[in-house]
C-alpha cells in the first residue's frame, strides 16, 4: 500500500465512544477499504482510499456512531463491486450493512442540471426517512469531494458539480443543521460555481473584514470586563466571519448593497445557560445602544432546523455597527453539527430511530407525503426549492403558536399551514390587526388572524396567491370536488 496513506489512529482518536468494540469495528473497516481500494486512484492521482478515509474521518468529527464511521469507510465498496453484501454483513453486521445499502441504492448523481437526478432526490428522501446517517454520510462524501474539485482537468465538470453541491447538498446540510459541513460544503464549491461572483465577494469581504474587526475587537475586550462585573461567567467569546457563499446570498436579497449587512464579522459569545444569555444580551443593550428590529430571539422561537441564539445588532459608539450572538455550549454544538449533535440509536433499533424522523425532521416526511402526488420532474423541482429548500419566515397566531413558512408565503399558505378546514372556509384575513387581502406576502413576525365561514370556499383566483405545495394542493382538491371543471385553466405549477 501507498506508505502516505493516513492511520486509523487519528480517526479512533475521534469516537466518542471509546469502547473496545467500537474501536475494534472501525478498525476493521478501515483495513477492508483499504484492501479494497487497493490499486484505485482518483481523478488527481492519489490513492482512492483517501476519499473514503476523510468521509469516515469527518464523521468521527462531527460524533456520529461507530457503525455510522465503519459504513462511512465502506460506502464505496460495494457500489464499485469491490465487496459483497454478504462479505459486509458477515465481517460487520446488520447495522453497518443497513447503512452502506442505503448510500449504495442512492448511486452517483451524475449531474446533468436538476431535471436528470430528481429520481436519486426521491431516493435519498426515502432513505433519510428510514435512518437520517445515510443522508448525513452522503454529506461526508459529498465534502471532500467538494473540497478536492480543483483535481478535476475539466472545468465543465467543475462547475456541474460545484452547482449541484450549492443547490442539493447545502440546502440539505442546512435543513439538518449542520452548520459547520454547510459552511464548508459552501466555500469549496463558490469559486468553482460562480467564480466571477466569487471574486467580487472575495474582495468585498477583504475590505470589510479589516474594517468590521477593528470595531468587534473592541466591544470583545469592553465585553469581558462588563460581563465579569456583572458575574456573568463565559464559556468563550470569539469573532466569526460569515462564510462567503452565505454573504453572497444576503448581498443579493439586499439588492447588492453591502452597508445593510451587518454580520460580516459577528462576535459569537458562549454562556453557560439560558439564563446567563438573557443576562449577558440585558449587559450589552445596557452598555452599547441595539440597532432597532436587529434583535432575534431564537432561543424563544428556533429556526426550522433547531437554531437556538440570541442575536443583537449594536451601535459601538466609534462609528460602527456589530453584531453580537449570543448561545450555550448545547446550543452552539447543535448549531454546527445540527442533528448529528443529539442522535440516539438503541441497540438493535437503528431502523426505527427512536422518533428521530417525527421530531427532528418532520419536513423529510412532509416531502414523501406531496412527492407521492407529483409525477413531474419540474413540479418535483420547484416544489422542492420553494417549499423546503428556501429561506424561512415565522410567523404568530394571536395565540402566540409559530409557524414556518417558506419566504414569499401570504395569507393563504398561512392558513392551510394551520388546518385544511381554516384554508377551505377561508373568509378574511387581519395581519398585525389591519385587514389584508389573501395576497398579501407575510414577513418574519406577523401576527395573523384568519376569519371563516361555512359557506367560504376556495376559487381558482387563490392559486394565484398560493405559494406552497400544500395550499396548492387542498385548493385544487377542493374545487375538483366542487365539480367547477376548470382544470384546464389551472396555472402550471412553478410558472
Amino acid at each position: 500500500m501507498h506508505k502516505t496513506l493516513p492511520s486509523v489512529k487519528d480517526v479512533v482518536s475521534l469516537l466518542h465512544s471509546k469502547s473496545e468494540k467500537d474501536k475494534a469495528l472501525v478498525e476493521r473497516a478501515y483495513e477492508a477499504a483499504q484492501k479494497a481500494h487497493e490499486g484505485q486512484k482518483r481523478f488527481s492521482g492519489e490513492p482512492y482510499f483517501i476519499h473514503v478515509y476523510e468521509t469516515a474521518k469527518k464523521l468521527a468529527e462531527i460524533g456520529m456512531d461507530a457503525p455510522t464511521v465503519a459504513a462511512g469507510f465502506l460506502h464505496d465498496s460495494v457500489e464499485d463491486k469491490l465487496v459483497t453484501e454478504e462479505a459486509i454483513l458477515r465481517d460487520f453486521g446488520e447495522e453497518v450493512l443497513f447503512l452502506v445499502r442505503g448510500v449504495t441504492k442512492l448511486g452517483k448523481l451524475r449531474y446533468q442540471g436538476l431535471e436528470r437526478h430528481v429520481e436519486s432526490l426521491r431516493k435519498l428522501f426515502i432513505a433519510t426517512a428510514q435512518d437520517v446517517r445515510v443522508l448525513i454520510i452522503r454529506l461526508a462524501d459529498r465534502l471532500h469531494n467538494a473540497k478536492t474539485l480543483g483535481g478535476h482537468a475539466s472545468e465543465e465538470k467543475r462547475k456541474r458539480i460545484a452547482i449541484e453541491t450549492l443547490e442539493v447538498f447545502v440546502p440539505l446540510a442546512d435543513r439538518l443543521g449542520m452548520g459547520q459541513i454547510r459552511g464548508e460544503l459552501e466555500d469549496a464549491a463558490f469559486q468553482y460555481a460562480f467564480p466571477k461572483e466569487y471574486k467580487d465577494v472575495h474582495d468585498l469581504l477583504k475590505k470589510r473584514k479589516a474594517l468590521d474587526e477593528g470595531y468587534i475587537k473592541k466591544v470583545h475586550h469592553s465585553l469581558q470586563k462588563r460581563l465579569a462585573e456583572s458575574g456573568i461567567k463565559t464559556v468563550r467569546m470569539d469573532e466569526r466571519v460569515k462564510h462567503m457563499y452565505s454573504l453572497f446570498q444576503k448581498l443579493k436579497r439586499k439588492q447588492m448593497e453591502s452597508d445593510k449587512i451587518y454580520d460580516i464579522v459577528a462576535l459569537r459569545l458562549i454562556v453557560p445557560t439560558v439564563a446567563d444569555c438573557y443576562a449577558a444580551l440585558g449587559v450589552i443593550h445596557n452598555a452599547w445602544r441595539p440597532l432597532p428590529g436587529r434583535i432575534k430571539d431564537y432561543i424563544a422561537v428556533p429556526k426550522p432546523n433547531g437554531y437556538k441564539s440570541l442575536h443583537t445588532t449594536i451601535f459601538t459608539g466609534d462609528g460602527g455597527i456589530a453584531e453580537i450572538q449570543i448561545r450555550t455550549p448545547e446550543m452552539h454544538g447543535e448549531s454546527e453539527f445540527g442533528i448529528a449533535s443529539h442522535l440516539a440509536y438503541k441497540s438493535g433499533k437503528h431502523k426505527k430511530q427512536s422518533g428521530a424522523i417525527e421530531k427532528d425532521l418532520p419536513w423529510i416526511n412532509q416531502i414523501l407525503d406531496w412527492q407521492r402526488g407529483v409525477s413531474e420532474s419540474d413540479e418535483f423541482l420547484s416544489t422542492l426549492k420553494m417549499d423546503f429548500f428556501s429561506n424561512r419566515v415565522f410567523v404568530f397566531t394571536p395565540k402566540g403558536d409559530v409557524i414556518n413558512l417558506p419566504e414569499k408565503s401570504s395569507v393563504v399558505d398561512f392558513a392551510y399551514a394551520i388546518h385544511t378546514d381554516i384554508g377551505n372556509h377561508m373568509s378574511g384575513a387581519r395581519v398585525n390587526q389591519k385587514m389584508v387581502s389573501l395576497d398579501t406576502e407575510l414577513k418574519n413576525g406577523d401576527i395573523v388572524e384568519i376569519q371563516t365561514r361555512k359557506d367560504a370556499k376556495p376559487s381558482s383566483k387563490w392559486l394565484k396567491c398560493a405559494r406552497t405545495t400544500l395550499a396548492r394542493k387542498h385548493i385544487r382538491s377542493t374545487i375538483t370536488e366542487d365539480g367547477l371543471g376548470f382544470s384546464k385553466l389551472l396555472p402550471r405549477f412553478g410558472k
